[in-house]
């Protein structure tokens, strides 16, 4: 093999290489060989296939296989003797044909993934904040949570239904005169105000009684997620058997079983333990922020074109969904395709830095995601889908994309919280008032810092797909 460095201008490479035609000449004999031991032709016993007739047959199929596996193979061992490690599949840019007794040449394009040295970690200083979880959380958050499971007693007589109220309805939904499935119900709980319904479906229940039938015609979403209802015109026939009224949930160790807690006492617990865990979540995303911020300044190698280019695709794309949608920021409002582009390339190649650099610590420091982790990253993801545990986990099992997605954001916090643990990091107790100040701040200094390529200053985009 005989190989010559054709273009080297910084990550980029390039490579003309030259395979002799004796290398491919074995490696097509000996798949002819093992095409001779293997294939069935009639008036032809097991093995005694003539070698002719074998080439005829399967000649260019064979001359395919040679060609594809010589290719892979001496770009691989090119790599390697290099020392490079690509950052992507690498690109043929030309590849000759096979002809017997000639050479083979072809060229092939890679971007190296850059020479990563990282700083040292013990040089960082960070700040972590503490909240103390005050007796006014707690009790606000068991007001909350009694407004949300409110106590239902019969309405008083003549009362008409306003929102807040609980009636209690058998409908039948036709479209076209035609019922559909899943349109009708007997004895359906319906909470006015809650829209838990079609847009326009509660409003058209303001103000009935017990007893009373309605006709309620809404029409369907256009992105409603069954298809075939999705855009559609339909009519409802609603009858009132009962109409409840929302009271606030009194405080009691029965209310606390309700909700599955033993007894006041231990929902109390459950609420705190909960609101510490918000605030604990809330601290170590400020952390991270920092850590990552400390690092984007501390590394300035060059990133593979390709991973930015990669990234960006994935950022815009979700930048054009939300302009579709009307849910830009209102700072991107005002900038042209071009600012905006501009901006979100920085924020792309800002994002490929920092995981390649998290890459390579975790290389360097063996860190890895065991299968115990991943297990119970799967059980948690499931369990946000009440009723397709299995499916959900089946998808995973069956989808190594789905998985490596899954197992991403695990393998960044194992590498995060290793260099946490050799950064100095001090701690600062704040109340929640003070928190949400930091945050606030924290937040608009960052948005203006985002033209500079802060991702941080920006809504998270691109970063998750819908499964």
């Amino acid at each position: 093999m005989n190989v010559t460095e054709t273009l080297s201008e910084g990550l980029k490479r390039e490579y003309k290489v030259v395979i002799p035609a004796q290398d491919l000449k074995a490696k097509y004999s000996d798949k002819l060989a093992k095409l001779t031991q293997n294939v069935r032709l009639p008036g032809f016993r097991p093995g005694k296939v003539p070698a002719a007739l074998l080439r005829k047959r399967y000649g260019d199929a064979l001359a395919s296989e040679v060609v594809e596996e010589a290719v892979s193979e001496t770009a691989s061992k090119t790599l390697t003797d290099k020392g490079l490690r690509p950052a992507l599949q690498p690109k043929l840019l030309e590849v000759g044909k096979f002809e017997e007794g000639k050479d083979l040449e072809f060229r092939f394009q890679i971007e190296a993934l850059p020479e990563i040295e990282p700083m040292d970690f013990r040089q960082i200083a960070l700040e972590r904040v503490k909240v103390a979880v005050e007796e006014a959380d707690v009790d606000a958050a068991l007001k909350r949570l009694a407004e949300g499971n409110p106590d239902l007693k019969p309405a008083d007589a003549g009362r008409k239904a306003e929102n807040g109220d609980v009636t209690v309805i058998d409908f039948a939904g036709t479209i076209g005169g035609v019922a559909f499935p899943g349109g009708s119900a007997e004895g359906h709980h319906l909470r006015l105000g809650s829209g838990g319904f079609i847009p326009g479906f509660e409003e058209q229940l303001l103000g009935s009684a017990a007893g009373e039938q309605r006709d309620v015609k809404v029409t369907f979403p256009a992105d409603y997620p069954a298809k075939n209802l999705a855009g559609k015109e339909a009519s409802f026939a609603v009858t009132v058997k009962e109409l409840k009224q929302a009271h606030p949930a009194e405080m009691t160790d029965g209310f606390a079983e309700r909700v599955g807690a033993k007894d006041m006492a231990d929902l109390k617990a459950q609420v705190r333990k909960q609101i510490e865990g918000d605030y604990g979540s809330l601290s170590r995303m400020r952390l991270k922020r920092q850590l990552l911020d400390k690092l984007a300044e501390s590394h300035g190698f060059a990133v593979p074109e390709g991973m930015v280019e990669a990234e960006f695709n994935l950022i815009w794309r979700e930048v054009e969904e939300q302009k579709k949608q009307g849910q830009m920021d209102e700072a991107d409002k005002a900038k042209s395709d071009d600012e905006l582009k501009a901006e979100y390339r920085k924020i792309a190649e800002r994002r490929v830095r920092l995981g390649l650099l998290l890459a390579e610590v975790g290389r360097r420091n063996k860190i890895e995601v065991s299968r115990e982790e991943l297990g119970q990253a799967i059980v948690r993801e499931a369990q946000r889908y009440p009723g397709q545990e299995r499916k959900v986990i089946d998808y995973y099992q069956q989808n190594q994309d789905a998985m490596a997605q899954l197992r991403a954001p695990l393998y960044e916090d194992k590498v995060v919280d290793y260099v946490l643990a050799l950064a100095k990091v001090s701690e600062k107790s704040v109340t929640p008032k003070e928190l949400t100040a930091l945050a606030e701040a924290e937040a608009a200094a960052k948005s203006g810092a985002a033209a500079e390529g802060d991702d941080e200053g920006k809504k998270k985009k691109g970063s998750e797909k819908k499964k």
